[in-house]
C-alpha cells in the first residue's frame, strides 16, 4: 500500500449540496469557497443588474434566471483537507443530472430553508441519498429571516424524512431579533453581526454565559429573554433529543443539524469546520459486481458521472467528468475504456474551481476530473489502468415523460443541427429518440424546462433554431427486438427508437398501455428508474 497515497485520499471529502430551488444553496456554495480563498467576493444570484453572477453558476441561460441547471464542480483547500464540492441542480426538471452527481460523492450537505420546512424537491433527493446510505449534514439557512421554531424543524426531519437530527448549534431569535446562534458543539456562543473572534462568547461549564456577555447595543445577552428561551429550549434538546452517534451519521440514519444563514455569512463557517471534521474520506467502491475496490488500491480507476458540451462558448469543447475510484491520475495516463476495451491516453485534463479551469497534473480517488472529450465517452463508462478489468455499476437512467417533436428552422442548417443535436443528447439530460418508420427527431425528458435550456443552447451555441411540437406526456416503455412486430404501432402508440436503437413504444397514456398489454398478453414492456 502506497503510503503517501493513502495520506492524499484521507484528505479528501466529496460532497454535493441538495435543496429545492431558493433554500440558498448556490449561495452556500458560494460562502464555502469565501473560506476557502477561491473567490474574493461572493457574487450574489439575486443581484442581476450588478452583473455579480453565483460563480458557479456558468451557463449563459443560467445567468438569464438565475437558476443552477448543470451540476458544476469546485475543488478548494480547506484546513488541510481538499474540499471537491458538487454543485447540484435545483430545478426539478434535472433531477436525473443530480441523481447521477450524487452516485459520485461521499456525503450530501442538505440545505433547508428555516420558514419552509422541507419542500417537495429536497424529500425527492433526500431519498436517493438515503438509498446509497451516505452521510447527510443539514443546514437550516435564512435565519436573518423569520423562521420556524427550530423544534419543529428538526422534528420534520423525522416525521417526513424518516432520519434523526441531532441539534449542533441552536438560534437565539431569527429574523429582526436574531441575536447569535448557541453553539452546542463548541460549547459558545457566536453573536451575529459579529466579525472575527469577537463574534464568539465562551460558555461556562453548566452552559451559561458571564454577565459580561454583552450584546453590540451593550445590553448583557445572559440577561436577554430569548436567551433565557434559548437555555430553556437547549436543556430540553439535551434531556429528550436525539444523542450525537457517528456511527448512525456515517450510515446515514441521523444527521447533524446546523443554523444559519448563508446570505449574511452566518453559521457557515461554523458548519463548515465541523463538516470538514465528521464528513467521511472517500470510501471502498463495489465493482465488477462483487469486489470491494479500495480507494488506496494503487491501480488508477474511475467512472463517468456526467458529459458537459461547450464549457467553454469560446471552444466547441465536451468534458467528461470522472469520480476517481482508485488510485492517482496523471497526466498522460493510458487506460482502458471498459465499455469497448479501447485504450485511451488522458492527455487532456482539467479540475475546477468554479468558473476558472486549471490543467489537472494529479488526482487520486475522492477527486473530480474533468477529461477532454472527443467522443468516445457515455455517462456511466468505467475506465481504468492496468491488466485488471475494473467496471463500476450502472448509473441511474430515467424513463422521460414528456416528449417533443423536434425540426431544424432552417433548412440549410442541417449541419449544426445534428451536431447539436447529438452533442446535448449525449450529455443526459434530455433522450434522443427517432420515428421507427420515419426516422424523424423526438425528444423525451423528465420536465420542461429542459426542453427550453436545450432550445437556448442550440440556437446560442450551434446557431441552430429549431421548431418544438409538443407530444404531450407519454409512457414510455421498451420492448424486446425479437417480439416486435411494427404493426403493433398506431396513433396510440408511437412506435420510435432510442438512440441505442433498441424499440420503445410512446404510449398516449396508461389505459393504452393497459390496451397493449390484453392485445399482446405475452410482449415483455420495461421501463426504466
Amino acid at each position: 500500500m502506497d503510503k503517501e497515497l493513502a495520506e492524499k485520499v484521507k484528505k479528501r471529502r466529496t460532497f454535493a449540496i441538495i435543496s429545492h430551488p431558493d433554500a440558498g444553496k448556490t449561495t452556500i456554495t458560494e460562502q464555502m469557497l469565501l473560506f476557502g480563498g477561491v473567490i474574493r467576493k461572493a457574487g450574489t444570484v439575486k443581484a442581476r443588474k450588478t452583473g455579480n453572477f453565483a460563480t458557479s453558476d456558468w451557463m449563459e441561460i443560467e445567468k438569464k434566471r438565475g437558476i443552477s441547471v448543470t451540476s458544476s464542480v469546485m475543488q478548494f483547500e480547506y484546513k488541510g483537507k481538499r474540499i471537491n464540492i458538487l454543485d447540484t441542480p435545483g430545478h426539478q426538471d434535472f433531477s436525473e443530472d443530480t441523481y447521477r452527481t450524487l452516485m459520485a460523492v461521499d456525503a450530501a450537505v442538505m440545505v433547508i430553508d428555516s420558514a419552509k420546512g422541507i419542500e417537495p424537491q429536497t424529500k425527492k433527493l433526500f431519498k436517493v441519498v438515503k438509498k446509497r446510505g451516505i452521510p447527510i449534514f443539514t443546514f437550516m439557512n435564512k435565519l436573518d429571516r423569520d423562521g420556524r421554531p427550530p423544534l419543529d424543524l428538526i422534528a420534520e426531519l423525522e416525521d417526513l424524512l424518516g432520519i434523526e437530527g441531532v441539534a449542533m448549534d441552536w438560534p437565539i431569535g431569527s429574523g429582526q431579533t436574531l441575536k447569535g446562534l448557541y453553539d452546542i458543539a463548541n460549547n459558545r456562543v457566536e453573536l451575529y453581526r459579529k466579525d472575527g473572534e469577537d463574534r464568539f462568547l465562551p460558555l461556562n461549564e453548566d452552559g451559561t454565559l458571564n454577565e459580561d456577555g454583552t450584546l453590540p447595543d451593550s445590553e448583557p445577552l445572559s440577561q436577554d429573554p430569548q436567551f433565557q428561551d434559548t437555555l430553556d429550549e437547549i436543556e430540553l434538546v439535551k434531556e429528550a433529543g436525539n444523542k450525537f452517534d457517528p456511527e448512525k451519521i456515517a450510515l446515514g440514519d441521523q444527521t447533524p443539524v446546523f443554523f444559519g444563514s448563508a446570505l449574511t455569512n452566518f453559521g457557515v463557517e461554523t458548519f463548515l469546520n465541523s463538516f470538514v471534521d465528521l464528513a467521511p474520506a472517500p470510501e471502498s467502491h463495489t465493482v465488477n459486481g462483487d469486489e470491494e475496490l479500495s480507494p488506496e488500491d494503487p491501480e488508477f480507476s474511475g467512472f463517468v458521472f456526467k458529459i458537459q458540451a461547450n464549457m467553454n462558448p469560446h471552444h466547441r469543447d465536451r468534458i467528461a467528468f470522472v469520480r476517481v475510484g482508485s488510485g492517482e491520475f496523471k497526466r498522460g495516463l493510458d487506460v482502458t475504456l471498459a465499455r469497448t476495451g479501447k485504450p485511451i491516453r488522458l492527455n487532456n485534463a482539467t479540475e475546477f474551481m468554479s468558473s476558472e479551469r486549471v490543467q489537472v497534473s494529479d488526482a487520486v480517488a475522492g477527486d473530480i476530473v474533468g477529461l477532454y472529450d472527443t467522443g468516445n465517452f457515455q455517462i456511466g463508462d468505467s475506465i481504468y489502468s492496468g491488466k485488471r478489468k475494473i467496471v463500476y455499476p450502472p448509473l441511474p437512467e430515467f424513463t422521460p415523460e414528456l416528449f417533443m417533436r423536434v425540426t431544424a428552422k432552417n433548412v440549410m442548417k442541417q449541419k449544426s443541427f445534428h451536431k447539436g443535436m447529438n452533442q446535448l443528447v449525449q450529455e443526459g439530460a434530455i433522450q434522443l429518440y427517432r420515428n421507427y418508420q420515419t426516422d424523424e427527431y423526438i425528444l423525451g425528458a423528465v420536465g420542461q424546462l429542459q426542453f427550453e435550456v436545450f432550445q437556448f443552447r442550440m440556437k446560442n451555441e450551434y446557431n441552430s433554431e429549431v421548431e418544438m411540437n409538443s407530444i404531450g406526456h407519454r409512457v414510455a416503455r421498451w420492448i424486446d427486438p425479437e417480439q416486435l412486430d411494427p404493426r403493433m404501432s398506431n396513433s396510440r402508440n408511437l412506435l420510435v427508437k432510442d438512440r441505442y436503437g433498441n424499440p420503445l413504444f410512446l404510449f398516449e397514456n396508461e389505459f393504452a398501455e393497459r390496451f397493449f398489454h390484453d392485445k399482446y398478453p405475452d410482449v415483455k414492456l420495461t421501463e426504466k428508474l
